[in-house]
Order: structure tokens, then sequence, then C-alpha cells
């Protein structure tokens, strides 16, 4: 007997019990519910959009809101679909040539070799990776991503991880040491950042991880102290996005506010309206990463304290050149724990501290705050379990880097090297004032200038300035791109500045004909649905795991 025929009885009971159901007088009361619930809640949020950006911005931002879900629809119409299908695979296909090539020349691991290979084979594998086609970051010219390219600080790094190699601070009993050098980290950056003698710092495995901390710790705080259940947290739209990435993670909401178009800082009217009862945390940037600009964290830190809330500066980018922008002559504003309100700060080590790749400091105002980032299950078969962060297990070897680079280069070291890459900044951003069309966003402070052109595309710049060697950080909303001073590109700034005015040149003499395809890459971002772009952006982190 056919399937169909078998289920067609109780199918139609089925059917008819749910109709019965659905008319329910008591159902209908409970959809009613439902729908004033979903209806005070889509309410809502337009008000929120409508108190923090204006009509102008909450008009596009519904706009923007009705045509994605319109697209989701249409896109599953055949002809459409069929289409899309077809560009993103060609897409696919572009992403994965550029960034993971096939040399049939060379062999591919993607099993064991049925034996092992020697070291001398290991040695000469090791180099042939190391010498993969790439941007010449070695001569400076790759904007951020490398802060250092010292032989002694490699060796010493190298060093440090040898001895450490098999250290883990998961069993301080097993590895005093460096138990102790992570404690000494933080001590020392704290110090750094003026925090009070009752001040907790934990070192984690990079900004985002930072970040992500102190999200969660202001989370637990916010139900803990005040019974908050729907968390949110208030920052500028120039915020790092592993705020976006905390509030996805961990069900909080993100009000994201707009910037002044002329400071590029928070809009402190935009921030107040923002604030509400369930507000568990605000943050800036000291410096953000697009512009290089430094919010106002006093105006800030005041708020935080008049509505008793959290507060975290992110000076991931910022790191020790602001820290020691003040000894090395530069007046800033206040922007550490010596701004009353402030109750987190994030500082990568391994940027301007010149760490080995993978540490970061989160540090907090008390030791109190501190614990709402731990995580322990007491009643675990395995026994008594309690960590600090996300990770267990973590490379002791890269908290014993960081410690020897640290001790090794010293305040005068820290300060040196804070006047060579500020200075690099300042001369790199006077060049781009005197070029004619050019012009920079915000007032920077330490090491990043971004600028743009009112007269030519600048990602077309940017492209001009990639077949020369540079390879710079596209920025957009609005467009633009971004120099950031390191050791490296500080050494070749005057090389960069060159380089910049030939091609101006080139685009004022009417050389330069054909767009670029970094245009062509942000003009699709700006005008197709956000959907289509992750897709995009997902083929882009799906190539980097093509062996």
């Amino acid at each position: 007997m056919p399937v169909a025929s078998v289920l067609a009885g109780p199918a139609a009971q089925t059917i008819q019990i749910v109709r019965s159901y659905l008319d329910n007088p008591r159902l209908n009361n409970l959809k009613n519910i439902v729908l004033i619930v979903f209806v005070f809640k889509l309410l809502s949020h337009l008000n929120t959009l409508f108190i923090v950006h204006g009509l102008s911005r909450t008009y596009h931002e519904v706009r923007t809101y009705l045509a994605a879900l319109a697209f989701k629809y249409v896109k599953k119409l055949p002809s459409i679909k069929s289409k899309l299908d077809r560009e993103l695979k060609q897409a696919v296909i572009d992403i994965e040539n550029k960034i993971a090539p096939q040399d049939d020349n060379h062999p591919r691991y993607t099993v064991l070799p049925p034996n092992g290979l020697t070291r001398d084979e290991m040695s000469k594998e090791l180099d042939r990776y190391r010498e993969l086609p790439h941007t010449r970051w070695e001569d400076g010219r790759v904007s951020g991503a490398v802060y250092h390219h010292n032989k002694d600080l490699s060796d010493l790094a190298v060093q440090a991880y040898r001895k450490f190699s098999s250290s883990n601070p998961l069993h301080p009993e097993v590895f005093p040491g460096t138990r102790k050098m992570e404690a000494e980290v933080c001590a020392m950056v704290s110090e750094m950042f003026h925090a009070p003698p009752d001040s907790g710092a934990i070192m984690t495995s990079g900004g985002t991880e930072s970040i992500l901390m102190s999200c969660k710790a202001h989370r637990e705080w916010g139900y803990e102290t005040k019974g908050i259940t729907e968390p949110e947290i208030v920052a500028p739209i120039t915020i790092h996005a592993a705020f976006n990435k905390a509030a996805n993670y961990f069900k909080m909401k993100i009000v994201l506010v707009p910037i002044d178009p002329v400071t590029m800082q928070a809009d402190m009217k935009a921030v107040k309206r923002a604030i509400n009862k369930n507000t568990v945390l605000l943050a800036g940037s000291a410096v953000n990463y697009p512009h290089g600009v430094m919010d106002d964290i006093e105006a800030l830190g005041k708020l935080a304290q008049k509505h008793n809330i959290g507060f975290h500066v992110d000076c991931c980018l910022g790191s020790f050149m602001i820290a020691f922008a003040e000894k090395a002559g530069y007046q800033l504003p206040l922007f550490d724990f010596r701004v009353p309100g402030v109750t987190a700060i994030s500082c990568d080590t391994h940027k301007y501290g010149f760490a080995p790749k993978g540490t970061s400091i989160i540090m907090y105002h008390s030791r109190e705050l501190r614990r709402y980032q731990y995580f322990s299950l007491p009643t675990w078969p395995g026994g008594i379990y309690a960590s600090p962060s996300v990770a267990g297990s973590r490379p002791g070897a890269l908290i014993a880097g960081c410690w020897a680079t640290m001790l090794h280069l010293g305040e005068a070291g820290y300060i040196k090297e804070c006047k060579h890459i500020i200075d690099a900044q300042i001369k790199v951003r006077k060049a781009i004032e005197a070029i004619p069309s050019l012009y920079i966003y915000g007032d920077p402070k330490t090491s990043v200038v971004a600028f743009n052109s009112d007269k030519f595309n600048i990602y077309d710049i940017s492209d001009q300035l990639s077949k020369r060697g540079w390879h710079l950080s596209a920025l957009q909303s609005p467009p633009g791109i971004h120099f950031t001073s390191t050791i490296p590109t500080a050494n070749s700034s005057d090389e960069f500045i060159a380089d910049l005015q030939a091609v101006m040149r080139d685009f004022r003499d009417g050389k330069v004909t054909e767009a670029g395809s970094t245009a062509g890459v942000y003009g699709m971002a700006a005008t197709v649905p956000s959907s289509v772009v992750s897709e995009v952006a997902f083929a882009f982190v799906d190539a980097m795991y093509k062996p």
C-alpha cells in the first residue's frame, strides 16, 4: 500500500484537530496577545532608531531593512536564484584563485606522509612556504598587521618560545614560571594605564577576546546587580567589530550611534539618547581603527557615572603608543583609568607592545568586576573546574615571549619607538594635507591617519598604490583608506609619501583611466544587500582553509 494512503487517515485527523485548536477562542486571545507583543517590540525598535539616529537615518535603515527582507524572498525565484548562484560561484572561484592559488609544481599536504620528513627536508619546506608570493611587509609596505621587523626581538621571542614551549597556564602548579610571568605582564600593563590599587587584569589571545570577555563580564554584572535580562551595549559605529561579535555570541543588543562627520568622534547627544534601563555598557575607542581618532573618553565617563553603567575603552590599536605618548612629549586628552567612570580597558600587547602575535590584556577597575568574567563548574565529575577566559589550555610560550619583549625594551625603548612611530604619522598626515583634492578624517592622535579625495575615487587611488607595492586598508561609510604607522612603515614613510604624490600626479594628468578592483568590490558592497556581501565574505573565509 502506498505511503500516502497509509498516512491519509491520520493526517486528516491531525489537520482536523489542529483546525479545531486554532478556532479555539482562548487561542484567538493568545494570538492577539502575541500580535500585540510583536507590534510593541517593533514599535520599540523603531522608537529607539528614531531617538538615536533621527528621522533621516531611521528612514534609511527601515528602507534598507525592507529592501533586504524583500530580497530574501525574491532571490528564491528560480530565475533570480539561478543567476545569483552563477555570480556567487564565479566570485568564489575568483577569491580562491587569489587567496589559495593552486601550484602543481609543489606538493600539497592533505594527509600525513607515510614517513616523517627529515629536519633538512622540513627546513626546505618551511622556507618554501615562507617565500610564497606576498606583499613586501618586510619593507614596511603593509599598513598595520606587522608592528615590528626587528631581528633581536624575533630571536628573543624564539628563545622564549623554546624554553616554554610545553608550558600551559591552565596548570599553574606545574608551570609556576608561566603563571608568574602572566601576572607580571598584567601588572605592568595595568600600571601603564594608571589602574587603581584594587584593579584586576587578565591576558587573552588578542583584542577580540579581550573585548568579548569585557562584554560578558558587564552582562553578568548587569544581571547580578540590576536584574537586567536584556542587556544592551551603546557604542559609536566606529567601534571595533568585536563588540558586534560579542553581542551576537552573548545574546546582547548593541545600539550603534552615529559619529560627528567632522571630528569622527561618537556623537554624544546620540549616546545620551541611546542609554536606557537595559544599558550595561558604553564603549569608546582610544583610538578607533577606521580613522585613528580618539572618542571623547571623559564625556563618556561622565555618562557612565551618571547612569551607573560600565564603560569600556578600547585601546587595542592605541596600545603602548597611546600609553607612552604623554611621556614621549605628545599632548593627549585623558583616556585611561584616570578618567572617572572607566570600568574596563583592552590593550593589545601584540601590536605596539611588539610581543609575538596572540596576546592582549583586558583590565578592570576592580577585581570584583573581573570575577564576572570567570567561569566555574564546581560539580564536574572531572574535578572542580575554573578558568579566567574563553580558553582552557593556553600557550605559555606566548606569555613568555610577551614578558621577555617588555622587559627587554623597557620604558625607554617604548618611548623611543613611540616618538618614531607618531612622528612618522604626523609627517604622512602633513604630506597628505598638502596634496590638492585629498583630506584627512578627524584629528588622528597616534599611529593611524585616514584620508579621502573630494575629486577622485579613493579606492582607485588605493589600487594605484597597490601597483607600487603598498597594501593599505580600505574603509567604508564613509569611503577612505588609512595608513598605519608601525616600525616598518615608519621606516618607509618617505617612500610612501613619494609614491602617493606620484599617484596623485597621474590622476591629475589623466593618466589613470580604468577603475581598480577595490572600487568594484566596495561599489558592489554599497549597492547590493548585505546578505550577498556576507556570502562573498564567507567565501573569503572558506578560501583560507583550502589547502
